[in-house]
């Protein structure tokens, strides 16, 4: 059914003349003949007042159009494109609000058109741009309907960036409700609403936490990388990647212990007896000070918990058993030092 079709069904449903229903849009009755005629199509941001005053859902309206293909959303991004290049704005704005007229329920269109148009009025100083804000803050959040997760964050984020720039920190900060918790971008979006917002103690801990997030994704990164080199037999890259992960923990102020440990791991598989007991000795005492980094400036907003003696101990502990792995460490069983070491704990 077409979408003027539509509209007459569900117009003379609720006994509505044209000139009636007109009235109630603030139209013309010849603007409701020509949709129902299929000689035009509301403008989008008639769609959501057409459906009230019809008592049905924007989806029931627009259900005459099935979905665009990929291609198709292609290409007329593409042809959008070109008009933005090659025409005056105004000139590309009215030849994509035509194109949303046409499939207002494409919600990739809706966000990807948008994009473009918010995009070019800054890159051009488009001037008077903010009279387009109306059009273009509907087509995202008509994209915010979509049931794919992506176009969602995606429209979440230019609705973000959009009133961030406007200075309405607020209204920002609302669309962030749309972005997973886990994810880390909301928590830099969200540590820098607090820190224009005067929040300054709350942006410091959001930062914080991020940057200890990161450190702990990075250096299992390099860990992976440092095991894909083993399994190729290329030491040379396997040194390189134990490197960058201790530089890693020195530039995260993580202490001594943390930039050891790679160390040990790469030890244990050239079976270097002297570096692998120096390492081992080092990273024992170091576990007295292997909560060292809840002190250090990059993270002094966060509250980290409280550990006790007997948590040291009980590290210290585990760290010697598992120097006892004679699977692991059994090419150390002779040497002079690593019995002292065993025997002195």
């Amino acid at each position: 059914m077409q979408i003027g079709e539509t509209i007459r069904k569900y117009r003379k449903e609720k006994s509505m003349t044209q000139e009636e229903m007109a009235k109630r849009l603030g139209v013309t009755p010849p603007a409701v003949n020509k949709w129902e005629n299929g000689n035009s199509f509301p403008d989008i941001m008639l769609l959501a007042p057409i459906a009230r005053l019809l008592d049905i859902s924007v989806d029931t309206l627009l259900s005459f159009h099935g979905e665009l293909t990929d291609e198709e959303i292609r290409q007329i991004i593409n042809e959008a494109d070109k008009k933005l290049k090659n025409n005056s704005y105004e000139e590309a704005f009215v030849f994509i609000r035509k194109i949303m007229e046409k499939y207002p329920n494409s919600e990739q269109l809706a966000w990807q058109l948008a994009l473009m148009l918010d995009a070019h009025r800054i890159f051009k100083k488009v001037k008077d741009s903010e009279k387009y804000d109306q059009f273009i803050i509907e087509c995202y959040i008509r994209a915010l309907e979509s049931k794919s997760e992506d176009i969602r964050y995606r429209a979440a984020e230019s609705l973000y960036n959009l009133y961030l720039r406007k200075e309405q920190y607020e209204k920002a900060e609302e669309y962030l409700n749309y972005m997973s918790r886990q994810n880390p971008e909301r928590k830099r979006m969200q540590a820098l609403i607090y820190g224009k917002t005067g929040r300054v103690q709350e942006a410091y801990k959001a930062y914080e936490e991020l940057l200890f997030a990161d450190y702990g994704m990075i250096s299992m990164i390099f860990n992976s990388l440092y095991m894909l080199a083993i399994q190729d037999e290329d030491m040379e890259k396997a040194h390189y990647y134990v490197e960058k992960q201790a530089a890693l923990a020195r530039l995260f102020e993580m202490g001594e212990y943390y930039e050891l440990s790679g160390k040990l791991d790469l030890a244990v598989t050239e079976k270097d007896e002297k570096i692998t007991a120096d390492t081992a000795e080092k990273m024992l005492s170091e576990t007295e000070r292997i909560r060292d980094f809840t002190a250090s400036p990059l993270y002094e907003h966060m509250a980290f918990k409280a550990v006790d003696n007997k948590f040291v101990a009980e590290m210290k502990q585990n760290l010697i058993n598992c120097f006892k792995n004679e699977d692991i460490f059994g090419f150390m069983k002779d040497n002079a030092r690593w019995k002292k070491l065993g025997a002195d704990h």
